[in-house]
């Protein structure tokens, strides 16, 4: 470390090169780096497995206080606030998987109600079946918004994190079955998602005349919670 001038030069200890901002102007590392911890290393090993970002807590909270406007802004440039879309829609896919797979083995073995197969699904196959499905889903929303500005991409980063808050409240609303074992959660599952999704998507295409954009959010709604189930069974019956 030199004294120059009043300021403090610093050398990067990745690849020498001073300076006396706080992130190396050559290589981006911090001049100033932690000492190795336990904790740091702990963080380290959940990272790697999870891609939890810090992002993670502010988009589930924006999520929930502001869905539509969160995914706009991260499609026009603020984004290192946020955690990024895929990982979003992984992490709480894979937590709404496990939570609804010891749901569904509960019910099995205190209630005596449900089937194994519906376990194996939610346990080995559900993350798959909805990324496999996103693409789809991604193509009727594009389809019906065609003209609203959005390529492909962004309406894929849009149903992502939509999806994604979904994976979560549908995996909460399945504890129902805890009360009512034999309570059918699609009648539940659907008038949220339709009042949730709409609320979405008018924040999202705000430009657009608010009752067309509901009308055609209650159509993609619909149309792909249906096909989601037709599909779900079949695949259900399939590994059964």
């Amino acid at each position: 470390m030199q004294i120059e001038n009043d300021e403090v030069i610093q050398v990067c200890k990745s690849c020498g090169f001073p300076g006396n901002e706080k992130y190396c102007g050559r290589c981006g590392q911090p001049y100033q780096t932690k000492r190795i911890s336990i904790p740091g290393l702990l963080h380290d090993i959940f990272h790697l497995f999870t891609h939890l970002d810090r992002g993670f807590g502010y988009t589930l909270k924006m999520l929930v206080l502001a869905p539509g406007h969160i995914q706009r802004e991260y499609i026009e440039g603020e984004r290192s606030r946020h955690q990024k879309p895929f990982a979003m829609f992984l992490i709480c896919a894979t937590v709404a998987a496990l939570i609804r797979y010891w749901i569904q083995l509960a019910l099995i073995n205190y209630y005596h109600v449900g089937n194994v197969s519906e376990a194996t699904f939610l346990n080995k196959y559900m993350v798959i079946f909805f990324i496999v499905l996103l693409p789809l889903h991604v193509l009727i929303t594009y389809a019906l918004f065609i003209k609203s500005g959005y390529n492909f991409a962004e309406i894929a980063v849009f149903v992502l994190y939509t999806l994604a808050f979904v994976f979560l409240i549908a995996a909460c609303i399945a504890l129902l079955r805890f009360i009512w074992p034999r309570m059918d959660t699609v009648y539940v599952e659907l008038p949220f998602l339709l009042i949730y999704n709409t609320i979405t998507f008018i924040n999202f295409f705000h430009r657009q005349p608010r009752w067309i954009v509901a009308l055609r959010s209650i159509v993609i709604i619909v149309a792909v919670f249906f096909l989601i189930q037709v599909a779900e069974d079949f695949v259900i019956r399939l590994i059964s």
